[in-house]
């Protein structure tokens, strides 16, 4: 008896021991060979309605599927720190509180898909730091703040198909490669997951990088669905992301007053940044490692797609040396350009980053805007000894008026990346490279569409990669030490040469790393006279002024016979009444006499026709008869008129 009551009370201490499951739901315990194991709930009953809080608390994996449940309360599942894998799928559930997730410190995949969500409180991932599987797709969502892309950086499933989604954030999209800007290794299977499809993607410029990304090869993000459609506007409606062009897009240009400038200890100094793009881009100023510069910066927008903005430096001092960066953002795309401040006898404390923009000699000469003298950037002494004051900013088209000994000019060539502009200092050593250990192969050197200040330069390269170093420098035929140098890649293929001077021959040189500019990879061209201009425009205008002389008086004479006809033609209404009445009003008589008789005459000759004369013709009334119309002659016959 006593054994009896000992395995009783063991067998309801086991019983209290045992991990307890909620009625509607089923626990399964999945044991390993060497003792350890996890625990799994499934709760899909149909009656359930809210989320169950007596789950046990070594859960692993919990699964809320086909219930009733509408809402996922504050701090559900704060009770299960084990939580790995929480799934609340096709369920009725249209709300998530910002606190539902608590303490779901090691949670990796979360999935909430086919409900009825429509606003997700996304700043609830920060309690979840070991997310990487987020699946919301199939529910109700209409955007996504900027503010998201905070919490997704980590996230490497995202499926966000089969909602009510129009646009993305263009912030979103950079935690992505390529955008993000880390490059992943070269050993790296890592891949990021994303399922964008089954949404009414309003095609515009705001998710101009998505649809670039979705035309990209070998990134590591890989689409789910391939087949993306654009569902507006009207004219892109139905249309593949692969084949939509958005004409009114285009990525940011960022160009600097200078990308090297050294001033001395106290004096005040001016950088300016200038971009172009549609949407108009943004500028931000940050120093090399991205931390914000606390000082006076103005921008200004003159027009559309353009933007330029001012950093003052005011009494610089030794940390104020540096690389100073100008981002330029919009939905088209990011760009940014550094310049480096020196201070005399310091060097900088910050690496250059590795950009492509080569920096100027120390002794570079003040840039100035044409037609105004003034500098892109001004360098004062402490004494307040001015170089030259800035008053006002033109637009970003701007140039150095060339002049003895060098200059900068701007070419950017026909692609995303700008140009590297480096100055020729007057033709001293403005080129010394080594021997090329490999030959480099530039054929089908040509210059087309010459005007008088621009040129388009072309080239084919074989044998070298298409990132390869390319210098071009050209300069006047007869000033050869005034060489204007720009850096630019092989696989370019072209380079816009501007701010040329009009009926002037041009030589341009190509060369690549390692190599030996060669007659061969040199040509000459000639830059069109804007005489030429002239001379049409003359020419245009005699033509215009003898066709005038010529017409001029035919229209008034054409005119002239429109009034006269015009004129007669009233005449002839106004007097046609009046001749006809006149002619119906005369009449001719003719005078019937009578004959002597004889003896054998005929009866029927009577009568005798006389003509009468002009004076006896008579003007008949309206109001006469032929019977009142009777004359009798001196012999004693009587005479009738008829008519």
């Amino acid at each position: 008896m006593y054994r009896l009551l000992v395995a009783q009370v063991l067998l309801g201490c086991w019983i209290v021991a045992q991990p307890f499951c909620p009625s509607q739901c089923t626990c399964v315990y999945h044991g390993r060979s060497d003792g350890t194991g996890s625990r799994s709930v499934l709760c899909n009953d149909p009656d359930m309605s809210d989320i169950p809080v007596n789950v046990p608390v070594d859960t692993v994996k919990l699964r809320v599927e086909k219930t009733a449940v509408r809402r996922v309360p504050t701090e559900a599942f704060y009770y299960l720190p084990e939580l790995c894998y929480l799934w609340i799928t096709y369920n009725s559930v249209t709300s998530v509180d910002p606190g539902s997730f608590y303490n779901l410190k090691v949670l990796h995949e979360l999935r909430l898909d086919g409900n009825m969500i429509a606003t997700f409180p996304w700043e609830s991932l920060k309690e979840m730091p070991s997310l990487r599987t987020l699946d919301l797709h199939n529910n109700r969502l209409t955007s996504i703040p900027v503010e998201a892309a905070l919490y997704l950086v980590n996230i490497t499933y995202l499926d966000i198909s089969s909602n009510k989604l129009t646009t993305l954030p263009s912030d979103l999209v950079d935690i992505w490669p390529p955008f993000s800007g880390i490059l992943p290794s070269a050993n790296a299977s890592q891949k990021t997951v994303l399922g964008l499809q089954d949404n009414p993607w309003y095609c515009d410029c705001r998710i101009a990088k998505l649809i670039e990304l979705s035309k990209m090869a070998s990134i590591p993000v890989v689409l789910m669905d391939q087949v993306l459609t654009c569902s507006g506007p009207e004219n892109l409606a139905g249309v593949l992301f692969q084949r939509a062009e958005l004409d009114q897009c285009s990525k940011p240009s960022v160009m600097t007053s200078a990308t090297k400038i050294t001033s001395p200890l106290g004096s005040n100094v001016l950088l300016r940044c200038d971009a172009t793009g549609f949407p108009t881009p943004t500028l931000l100023w940050t120093r090399a490692d991205g931390t914000t510069v606390n000082v006076t910066v103005v921008q200004e927008s003159p027009g559309e797609g353009v933007r330029w903005s001012i950093l003052s430096l005011h009494s610089i001092v030794i940390k104020d040396a540096g690389d100073y960066r100008c981002k330029a953002k919009n939905f088209a795309g990011n760009a940014e350009a550094y310049i480096t401040l020196s201070v005399d006898g310091v060097q900088a404390s910050t690496p250059s980053p590795p950009i492509n923009i080569t920096k100027q000699p120390d002794d570079q000469p003040v840039t100035s805007f044409a037609g105004t003298k003034m500098p892109l950037y001004t360098t004062l002494s402490p004494a307040l000894t001015t170089r030259a004051a800035m008053t006002t900013i033109p637009p970003l088209t701007t140039r150095k008026s060339p002049g003895p000994g060098g200059g900068i000019q701007r070419s950017p060539p026909a692609g995303d990346k700008p140009a590297k502009i480096q100055q020729s200092k007057g033709g001293k050593g403005s080129l010394t490279s080594e021997k090329s250990k490999k030959k480099a192969d530039l054929k089908d050197i040509e210059v087309v569409e010459e005007t008088s200040d621009t040129a388009v330069l072309l080239w084919r390269a074989e044998g070298l990669p298409s990132d390869s170093p390319l210098t071009v420098f050209y300069f006047p035929y007869d000033a050869k030490d005034d060489k204007e140098t720009v850096d630019t890649e092989v696989g370019q293929g072209k380079l816009l040469l501007e701010y040329l001077m009009p009926n002037q021959v041009y030589t341009v040189c190509l060369v690549t790393k390692g190599s030996v500019a060669g007659k061969e990879q040199c040509v000459d061209f000639t830059t069109l006279d804007n005489g030429g201009e002239d001379g049409q425009n003359k020419i245009l205008m005699i033509a215009s002024g003898i066709a005038c002389a010529v017409a001029v008086p035919l229209i008034v004479v054409l005119l002239y016979k429109i009034v006269c006809l015009c004129c007669k033609g009233n005449s002839s209404r106004n007097n046609g009444p009046d001749d006809d009445l006149s002619k119906e009003t005369y009449v001719k008589f003719e005078t019937l006499t009578m004959k002597q008789r004889t003896l054998n005459g005929q009866a029927n000759d009577l009568w005798a026709r006389r003509q009468t004369q002009e004076s006896e013709r008579m003007l008949l009334c309206s109001r006469s008869s032929i019977d009142s119309q009777m004359t009798y002659k001196s012999d004693s016959s009587r005479s009738e008129y008829l008519c």
